[in-house]
């Protein structure tokens, strides 16, 4: 490839991944944490508890103080809390 080809390439990936970024925000807008829904290995982040501090490291089923993101609003429909129980 010739260097006004990788250039452009180059540029291109930049922009396309600009893109991306800047949509992540609204996204993370129309969301909610729900804790006591994630299955185990499927949390989206650490435990509010401290067991673990990563995604994908809950233990078991519905723990409450594992969590997930989920559409705001939806939370309590599917049995869980906005907010980890103690």
């Amino acid at each position: 490839m010739s260097t006004s080809k990788t250039l452009i390439a180059s540029a291109l990936g930049a922009v396309v991944a600009l893109g991306a970024l800047a949509s992540a925000p609204a996204a993370a807008a129309d969301k909610e944490k729900c804790y006591g829904i994630a299955q185990a290995g499927k949390n989206d982040c650490a435990s509010a508890t401290g067991a673990h501090s990563c995604a994908g490291q809950a233990k078991t089923d519905k723990d409450p103080g594992d969590w997930k993101y989920v559409a705001k609003g939806s939370c309590e429909k599917m049995g869980g809390s906005t907010a980890p129980k103690k």
